[in-house]
């Protein structure tokens, strides 16, 4: 019991060694992932890696849009207010976002999606509702970027691109941008996803019979379906099973019964032969993904008799049909992960692909500057001491360190990077400095006897590196803080390593050293 007491810290290392080796490993240890995702193909560890070190695309490109600052909207003033803004300016009301403030004595923001949009003409709209904005600048508010993230993520999620990554990043220059990585892709592959919006909307056209003309009633938006089931052809059809909200379905219902599709209704349009439903003259019901009509046609009377008695609103679901199964993929996609609320710039942003070929040859080279740093780290190590006995354990200690570390991106499957690998280096050069600290501290100071006088300088060593993990910490928590892209990844690579090295890997060290010392 005593042996265990006094060298519990080794223990720890060794429990953290074994854990590591499970995360890095065993196939679907991860939170997250399957056996067959981590143990299929030539996948020989848990670790993921980025485009630096898999190949792939990364596509850095600012939010179209620009922000009124300042301007006094009340909470229950937002729907109005954008409907009023869009009317000035010519535009969808989907491209007009406004926020109230969320705290007394301050002004709330409109936001503007449209880059045909000026300045001026934004500020003549708000003048034109009686509205004063204190400012306009370019670019658009932290909440909308923070719904851009969460929705591209979704898309790609959902999406042939899985596996990709979505964060906000600062330039130099104070712009914002998204950034979005796909290993294994290319740009075109991300491109053709996020260059559409994903708008999906359902309209009623029918004829009025007072006056003949045809009206075009929009009745179901992006956000009143639910339960958005996958993309599937029967008898030859392209479809998309969908069940409408129910705060939603009960509108809808009443909207189809008074626009007199009780009855069923026979359309006889093809969605391919119009572009837009402003062109479409006939009693339908249509589809559009993006303003272009992927699905046009009639109502079952079954579907009619339903909005007519009322039932419908009992049983929200009926199938979305379209004219193919991309189309009918594309709508799946665009009711699962939402509809984006701006445009990307792609041209004042910026693209980068890697091929697989280079990538693999990134990481053969990684590899090989990484036991390149532990060879020399050794050889100094070495030549400090000229003992083995207090030379082998150092090194053994600081590749450990590594080794939790891995385990660590391993387990919470960060995708690794050039710069992320330069984060290791630098662990592995930080520890081996805070073991020579130690190293020096006790070995240079004359003879330890007792377990006392090693324990003390043991201790005043500790303060010394326990200052310095605080102050690279310290300098190294602006880089995790801001959106800085692979820098941020640099910085918790490093701020990890530390935090294992303090609390693990430096302690266990001195419980080895004391006891190599002592028994001398």
């Amino acid at each position: 019991m005593s042996t265990v007491r006094e060298n519990w810290r080794i223990i720890v290392l060794v429990v953290l060694l074994l854990g590591s080796t499970v995360a890095l490993f065993v196939p679907g240890a991860p939170p997250g992932t399957s056996a067959n995702e981590t143990a299929g193909g030539e996948q020989l560890t848990n670790l993921q890696y980025g485009i630096d070190l898999s190949g792939g695309a990364r596509i850095e490109a600012p939010v179209v849009g620009m922000t009124a600052e300042g301007v006094d909207v009340g909470p229950n003033e937002e729907a109005a207010a954008q409907q009023a803004v869009a009317t000035q300016l010519g535009i969808d009301p989907i491209d007009v976002e406004v926020r109230a403030a969320q705290q007394a004595g301050q002004n709330g923001t409109v936001e503007v999606f449209n880059e045909n949009v000026t300045r001026e003409q934004f500020r003549a709209a708000l003048q034109a509702e009686g509205y004063q904005p204190a400012t306009i600048r370019d670019g658009v508010t932290d909440a909308t970027r923070q719904q851009m993230v969460e929705v591209i993520g979704e898309k790609i999620s959902t999406s042939a691109l899985s596996g990709g990554r979505v964060q906000e990043v600062n330039s130099p220059g104070g712009r914002n941008f998204i950034s979005i990585t796909a290993p294994g892709r290319d740009a075109d592959d991300l491109i053709d996803i996020l260059e559409e919006r994903g708008v999906v909307r359902v309209y009623a056209v029918y004829q009025n019979d007072s006056s003949g003309n045809w009206t075009r009633q929009e009745v179901l938006s992006q956000n009143d379906f639910r339960d958005i089931g996958n993309a599937q052809t029967v008898n030859n059809q392209p479809q998309v099973p969908v069940v409408v909200r129910d705060q939603a379905a009960q509108r809808f219902q009443d909207d189809m019964a008074q626009a007199g599709f009780g009855n069923g209704a026979t359309c006889g349009v093809e969605a391919s032969d119009h572009d837009s439903v402003d062109t479409i003259e006939a009693n339908c019901l249509v589809t559009t993904l993006n303003g272009e009509p992927v699905f046009v046609g009639g109502v079952e009377p079954s579907l009619g008799q339903s909005f007519a008695d009322g039932t419908f609103a009992n049983d929200p679901q009926f199938v979305m049909t379209t004219t193919s199964m991309t189309e009918a993929r594309d709508l799946q996609l665009s009711l699962q992960a939402g509809r984006l609320p701006a445009d990307l710039d792609f041209e004042a942003g910026n693209q980068n692909s890697l091929s697989p070929a280079l990538a693999d040859q990134f990481r053969t080279n990684s590899l090989i500057t990484g036991l390149l740093a532990v060879l020399a780290v050794s050889l100094v190590v070495y030549v400090r001491y000229r003992r083995r006995e207090v030379a082998l354990p150092m090194i053994v200690t600081a590749l450990s360190e590594v080794y939790i570390l891995l385990g660590f991106v391993a387990l919470a499957q960060y995708p690794l990077n050039l710069s992320h690998l330069a984060g290791f280096i630098a662990v592995i050069g930080t520890g081996v400095d805070d073991l020579i600290i130690i190293g020096d501290e006790i070995l240079q100071q004359g003879e330890v006897g007792t377990a006392r006088v090693f324990q003390s300088r043991f201790r005043k060593a500790f303060w010394v590196i326990g200052a310095a993990a605080a102050t690279t910490i310290v300098a190294m928590v602006p880089l995790v803080g801001f959106p800085l892209g692979d820098l941020s990844g640099f910085a918790i690579i490093t701020i990890v390593g530390v935090l294992i090295g303090v609390l693990v890997t430096r302690p266990a060290y001195g419980d080895i050293l004391r006891a190599l010392v002592l028994d001398e």
